[in-house]
């Protein structure tokens, strides 16, 4: 890697760190490709210089290198090429206003759906710890969470399939918003700006509309994933069985990877805060039957992993004490064990797979 002074920056460099503010707060996450709308922010900020990755570290002999180390790192060495591919599938449906079909066909066959099938899909998003929050990353992890759903719901080979297809084209209304706009999280929005927001669902819609190779399912998905099973989402407030399943899905896999990842002018937050909080709207804004399903398989991955806790004390996970309990039970020795269920002050703030 190498530092740059803000004069130096250009855009399309890639961050080698991530860059947070004296609150520990994230400004921009490792990996993002910078724009001139960043490289302008980072100058308003008066940020002193970043890293930027060099040639070597892009070169793809470093990226076949470092994935030779483990799977992880081949999982990551992969993600990484998608996410070129999907910036190709994203500009050219911004210039024709339609998406080329045949191209995300073949990426979600050959990419995306490995990637989910991968035993240990959760657990490598995870460890890819500063994932750009763009559009283009985003789309990608919540395609491969809903492909690992799917296969959790053991649906058809051809509805997984489509469920990815759909996680990955959820946010594709997006591709109109101004730069300015692509990173930004509607809770740091107002007034035009979220109303503009807002309408990424309907323009989603209108996008793959047009085209006769995707499902009605994948066309909802894009249009309903924010609606809530209570009516009070949006765009159109309604509720229950009338949200089509596949938006059901891909409104839980958008919470989780929102959670668990960097996002600008936010602390990224463990798999366990996640679970507490699908947990906490599982019986209002989210479908309970497709929750209770997730929640179990996901706590079951995570039994016998390694947890640093907020009081410094680290531990491994021992069980959850019921199908419905937020919080896990730690093991802190033989003779010590925390149920963060009644200890609410404690909380997971590390997580290592096992």
């Amino acid at each position: 890697m190498k530092s740059l002074s803000l004069d130096e920056l250009e855009p399309g460099m890639e961050l080698a760190r991530t860059i947070l503010n004296d609150d520990m707060v994230v400004i921009l996450s490792e990996n993002t490709m910078l724009t001139k709308a960043h490289i302008t922010r980072l100058k308003f900020l008066n940020v002193p210089f970043v890293y930027v990755k060099d040639e070597y570290e892009l070169s793809p002999n470093y990226q076949n290198v470092m994935a030779m180390f483990n799977r992880s790192n081949a999982f990551a060495s992969q993600y990484r090429e998608v996410v070129h591919e999907v910036n190709d599938i994203f500009s050219s449906t911004l210039a024709n206003n339609q998406i080329p079909a045949e191209k995300t066909k073949e990426l979600v066959k050959e990419d995306l759906m490995p990637m989910a099938k991968q035993s240990g899909a959760i657990d490598y998003l995870y460890e890819l710890n500063h994932m750009a929050n763009d559009v283009y990353n985003h789309s990608i992890r919540v395609s491969i969470l809903a492909g690992v759903i799917g296969k959790w719901m053991l649906l058809p080979s051809r509805k997984v399939t489509e469920l990815i297809t759909a996680g990955f084209l959820h946010d594709i209304g997006k591709v109109h918003f101004p730069e300015r706009l692509q990173s930004r999280q509607p809770e740091t929005l107002n007034g035009e700006d979220f109303e503009t927001y807002l309408h990424h669902t309907t323009d989603g819609y209108k996008i793959l509309a047009t085209s006769p190779d995707l499902s009605e399912d994948i066309k909802l998905a894009a249009l309903q994933h924010h609606e809530a099973m209570d009516g009070s989402g949006a765009p159109d407030g309604i509720r229950g069985d009338e949200i089509n399943m596949f938006a059901r899905i891909i409104a839980i896999a958008d919470l989780y990877d929102n959670i668990t990842t960097e996002r600008e002018g936010f602390v990224r937050q463990t798999p366990f805060a996640a679970i507490a909080r699908i947990t906490e709207l599982m019986y209002s804004k989210l479908d309970p039957e497709i929750c209770v399903l997730i929640l179990k398989h996901i706590k079951d991955a995570f039994l016998g992993s390694t947890v640093v806790l907020n009081n410094g004390l680290t531990g491994t996970i021992l069980r959850y004490p019921n199908d419905m309990a937020i919080h896990p039970l730690i093991k802190i020795d033989q003779d010590n064990i925390i149920d963060l269920n009644e200890h609410r002050g404690i909380k997971i703030v590390e997580y290592n797979s096992k």
